[in-house]
């Protein structure tokens, strides 16, 4: 996937200043227990650690950071699809942080997810027919044409043969595994979908192909996405705005052009620095930021800024004292103790 020019950001259609999803203080501690019959907790797995931002209708969020800093588990908390250790989520106005399956199943309309893995989220013994139509079932939603035909209609708008209703998974390709997945979320027309690292598992050119059916499945619902990925160039293609996470934490959050060609936090700098550029020349000439040592666990992550163990501005006030989440523009902030602008791309 290649990166956009500023040409093709711009044209981006402008999202709405309604936010739909707000999150404050979001946790998610997994407990590590010891012992077989009496099992004590001994820890804690911090795997989201305090997290807030907002997404407004009609916006792509983009998640970025190493594997193992907590986007997809925020993306499933986000859905409810894991309930929270601490913080809120607010959806549409509505506290739904710690709503019962009864009364998030209504929401059940409104959020939806896209799974990473196309080959595990689809139940091998079920039709394609079954697959897509399942929300509607579920969800007692009527067709005007029964399930079968609406599910055929999905089928379409993703790419795919509606005479196909009556395969079985293993008879499609991963891309087309993944067109399903998509029609599946679509199902209920939400009003955001959760996409955790819906194109990790397919090979390039597939990639371009389904990224190019998100964006034009947006223009034509008006859906919102929070777009968890690990490949940046990706993202920058996609995202109205970026949230850079690192060990259960936001680092850096701002609008796609601020934060790729204005990023302040040195755990960003990192990150764009790997990403390759197109030009053999540039690329040559280009530094490129190698962190020292290993993600720390989140076990036992480093106290104060997580990222003070593996940063070379680090001082002795980043082993102390937590940075927090500030504003350091209209649509950009920063959680460093000393941010600077780089030009790493």
């Amino acid at each position: 996937m290649t990166t956009t020019s500023p040409e093709q950001e711009t044209a981006k259609p402008k999202t709405s200043d309604e936010v739909l999803l707000e999150v404050t203080g979001l946790q998610k501690h997994f407990p590590v227990t010891q012992g077989i019959i009496f099992q004590k907790q001994v820890g804690a797995v911090k795997a989201v650690d305090g997290l807030d931002f907002a997404v407004r209708v009609g916006e792509t969020l983009g998640i970025v950071g190493e594997t193992g800093c907590g986007k997809s588990t925020m993306g499933r908390l986000v859905t409810r699809l894991l309930e929270p250790t601490g913080g809120k989520v607010t959806f549409e106005g509505r506290d739904i942080t710690h709503l019962s399956a009864g009364k998030m199943r209504p929401l059940r309309k409104h959020v939806q997810m896209i799974f990473q893995d196309p080959y595990s989220s689809l139940n091998p013994r079920h039709t394609v027919g079954t697959i897509v139509g399942a929300p509607l079932r579920l969800q007692n939603v009527k067709t005007p044409n029964g399930v079968k035909r609406a599910v055929q209609d999905l089928l379409e708008l993703v790419g795919l043969n509606p005479e196909h209703y009556n395969r079985y998974p293993h008879e499609f390709s991963g891309g087309q595994r993944q067109r399903i997945g998509i029609a599946r979320a679509l199902a209920l027309r939400p009003r955001l979908i959760v996409c955790d690292e819906p194109v990790a598992a397919l090979d390039v050119s597939i990639q371009a192909q389904v990224i190019n059916l998100l964006e034009d499945l947006q223009s034509e619902f008006g859906l919102t996405y929070v777009f968890i990925a690990h490949d940046l160039s990706i993202v920058r293609h996609i995202a109205d705005r970026v949230a850079v996470m690192y060990l259960g934490k936001i680092m850096e959050i701002g609008d796609r052009t601020s934060l790729y060609e204005h990023g302040r936090h040195p755990y960003t700098h990192a990150l764009l620095s790997a990403v390759p550029v197109p030009d053999p020349q540039k690329e040559k000439s280009r530094e490129r930021i190698l962190l020292q040592g290993d993600v720390p666990s989140p076990l036992n992550p480093p106290p104060a800024c997580r990222f003070h163990t593996r940063c070379w501005k680090a001082q002795e006030i980043c082993k102390t004292v937590e940075p927090p989440l500030l504003s350091i523009g209209p649509v950009h902030q920063v959680a460093c103790h000393f941010p600077e602008e780089r030009n790493v791309l």
